[in-house]
């Protein structure tokens, strides 16, 4: 399998696999990164969420030795980024934004290229990729270049390459951008069996369904710093605006209505009504049992609770201004 920590699954008590503190990162002027703080347990997804040019791919690199940081300190899968860089690179795997797949290869000879790289014995280079191509549903198309292979194909086979190594954390940026929606639910389960497998994720992403998804816990990154960071329900919770909407059709009906819920939010056009709401069980049957007793029955009537896109935006506006 690829990882070397079997068995953490998503149920688990786990020591740290990420753990950054005060990470800070400059290019002349421009501060990328603000002296972030960051943690991961073994066996989990950490998601980077964030507007373009909030810094997400240079934690990445900073994270993966790719860059260095001007202050903070890093350790990933308790290798500290300082003093053993070298140890950290070999526990690690990176699938960047941009496919590191050689068109003019076999999707077999990618991967041999890669075992040849980690210095597996031949042997072992065989049995890895065939597992590895077999695993990600490659064998069919193992011989031909990967030239030819579809977007969803090409991702597979990136990070079945990174998993050569057998690495405990990965780095995923922006794994499934310009995929079409059946390949990225794949590249979602991909993900979660890795997880399942006890493989620690750091995932950046644009799309916040993917992060709802998949992530235990999600930083929010904007102008450098970490606006909020927690698991996606925390935040959702963290963001007002939930609330019922209730539609009518009959006029009379809705301005019977209109006089009675005074704390609703009206619009006489749509004939709909909007009552804030946390949206939980014991809110919504008290709210069910109130428009019984007045006997205001509306015609559709739904329920809104804050979701990712909510925090997203309310978060990113709220830091930028």
């Amino acid at each position: 399998m690829s990882s070397s920590v079997p068995g953490q699954g998503t149920g688990r008590t786990a020591s740290p696999a990420i753990e950054v503190s005060g990470l800070r990162k400059s290019y002349g002027d421009k501060v990328v990164l603000d002296g972030i703080d960051l943690t991961a347990p073994e066996g989990t997804v950490l998601a980077l969420l964030g507007p373009n040019g909030a810094g997400k791919t240079t934690a990445v690199k900073i994270l993966s030795t790719l860059v260095t940081p001007d202050h903070g300190q890093v350790r990933v899968a308790g290798h500290d980024l300082a003093t053993h860089p070298h140890h950290l690179r070999a526990a690690i795997g990176v699938t960047g934004q941009f496919s590191a797949v050689d068109g003019l290869l076999t999707g077999e000879e990618n991967m041999r290229l890669m075992a040849d790289l980690h210095h597996l014995p031949p042997a072992e280079a065989r049995r890895v990729t065939a597992d590895l191509l077999a695993r990600f549903d490659l064998l069919d198309a193992a011989k031909k270049p990967a030239s030819t292979y579809s977007g969803g194909m090409k991702r597979r086979l990136d990070i079945a390459m990174t998993l050569v190594g057998a690495p405990r954390v990965i780095f995923l940026d922006e794994p499934t951008t310009g995929l079409d929606p059946r390949s990225r639910h794949t590249m979602w389960q991909i993900i979660r069996a890795l997880v399942a497998d006890g493989v620690t994720v750091l995932l950046t992403t644009q799309y916040l369904e993917e992060a709802d998804q998949l992530a235990d816990r999600i930083a929010v990154l904007n102008g450098g710093k970490i606006a909020a960071e927690g698991t996606p329900d925390q935040l959702k919770r963290q963001i007002p605006g939930g609330h019922v909407r209730l539609r009518f059709t009959d006029p009379a009906l809705y301005r019977t209505a209109v006089a009675t819920l005074q704390v609703a939010t009206r619009d006489d056009e749509a004939l709909t009504l909007q009552i804030p709401s946390g949206g939980s069980q014991r809110e919504l049957r008290s709210l069910l049992d109130w428009l019984d007793a007045a006997g205001i029955e509306a015609d559709e009537l739904t329920v809104h609770t804050p979701d990712l896109d909510d925090v997203f935006f309310a978060l990113t506006q709220e830091v930028s201004r």
